[in-house]
Parts: structure tokens; sequence; C-alpha cells
């Protein structure tokens, strides 16, 4: 009687897992898209009755988690070379890969603190004896635009000996607002939701390859996540993007 009970119950559970899966979708998205994708997931619930459940880090750990066949249903990354990655890796359906959002990229300083040219002297002064706080420029986009953009402007030189590496680009914001360190190079839709920190200068987008978000399904996706994939381009979620301080891609 007692196994025919168990048996019942693991047979109820089988039955019941598929539908669970189905009522949400996993995505694993770049730090910098926080704010934007909490507030799309909601709106898509609310719309479609099926949840979207986040995991927000940095896009190389992310990458990396992807080709080892994480539970992710989507992958959206802050630069196209981590996709490239997936691709390569048959972790992501390169026919799915399509790009949502772009971004620029700005030197932040504390709330109230002056503009600043982008000069060696300029930067070193309001720096002193403290650090610029960056995405790691080996592992996140972020840090490797920023990386780019201190080379291309001349600045790298003088500042890599001061940088502080951090582990995506949201810790590296929130170091400067914090007043852990005196200047971050973060994305612009950052310094958007921040408000502790200002914007104290813009790197010019000739400095650093073009700041694109690319999202695709994962090669073990469940059945109904292409529904998700499909209103990130949508008016709603546009709308969210640009509330957000990002530019919806064309």
């Amino acid at each position: 009687m007692f196994r025919k009970f168990l048996l019942s119950v693991s047979l109820s559970l089988s039955l019941a897992s598929p539908a669970l899966a189905a009522d949400k979708v996993t995505v694993f998205a770049a730090a910098s898209l926080t704010d934007a994708l909490s507030a799309i997931g909601k709106d898509f619930q609310a719309e479609t009755g099926k949840e979207a459940v986040f995991s927000f880090a940095g896009s190389g750990t992310l990458a990396r988690q992807v080709e080892a066949k994480a539970p992710a249903d989507l992958f959206i990354s802050a630069d196209e070379a981590w996709m490239a990655y997936t691709v390569e890796k048959e972790a992501v359906d390169p026919a799915t890969v399509r790009v949502i959002a772009e971004n620029e990229l700005v030197l932040v300083g504390p709330k109230g603190a002056e503009k600043l040219e982008l000069t060696a002297e300029a930067i070193t002064g309001r720096l002193g004896d403290g650090r610029l706080a960056i995405a790691d420029p080996e592992t996140v986009p972020a840090g490797r635009y920023g990386k780019q953009s201190l080379e291309s402007t001349g600045l790298w030189d003088t500042v890599s000996g001061k940088l502080a590496p951090m582990e995506n680009v949201r810790v590296a914001l929130a170091s400067v607002a914090r007043g852990d360190t005196p200047l971050g190079i973060v994305y612009s839709s950052d310094a958007f939701v921040e408000a502790d920190v200002d914007v104290l200068a813009v790197f010019p987008r000739e400095s650093h390859t073009p700041i694109r978000y690319p999202a695709a399904l994962t090669v073990g996706a469940s059945e109904g996540s292409a529904a998700f994939l499909e209103y990130l381009s949508g008016n709603a979620a546009r709308k969210r993007l640009e509330e957000a301080g990002f530019t919806p891609a064309n």
C-alpha cells in the first residue's frame, strides 16, 4: 500500500515538473541590466502569467556557466564577444541571437563632484591616493571597454597602476557610491539609476568597441522561453530599457 502511495506521489511530481518549468523562464544576464530586466520581468509576468527568474553577474562568469550547461533558458551578455564564445561552444542557439540594447561608458564620482576632463593630470589629481573602480578588464565587458577607452585617450599608462578591478560593473558602481573609491568607470545606465554618483565625463564612443547587449536562447531552453526573447524586442520592454538609461536596439 505504502509502495503504491510513493509511486503515486512520484508520478504526480513527474507530471507536475514540466508544468512548473513551463510557468517560468530562467535568464542569465549581465549585471548592468539588473534594473531594466527586473522591471521587464514583472511586466512579462503580468501579461503572460509566466515568471522570469534572473541570475545577474559578469558576462564572462555567466558565459562559462552557460557553457557548463547551467539551467538557463536565455543568456544576455554585455558584449558580443562573450555571446560569440557561447555560440562557438555550442551553448546557445546562433539562430536566435539578437541585440536588444546599447550603452555608453562614463566616468563617475560621488554625488556633487565637479566635472572632469579626460586628462592624466585631472584624473590623477582627483584620485589622489585612491583607486579607480573598474570591472575586471580580463573577464568583464565593462572593464574591457574601460581599458580600451583608457588606452585610446592616452590614460592607460598613467592609471593602470591605480585600478581597483571588481567582479562586475555594479560592484564598481557601488564602490563609488559608498565612497570607497573616488572615481569609477561604469555604463551610463548604471549612473542613471544610482542617486549617489554623478557623471563626471563621457568617454567618446570611438574610444571603445560598440557597447551592445546580445540575447539568445540556450541549447537547452525550455519550451515557451522564446516568448520572453520576443518580448525583449517589443515596445513595453524598449520603454523599460529607455527608462533605465539604455538605448534600445533598432
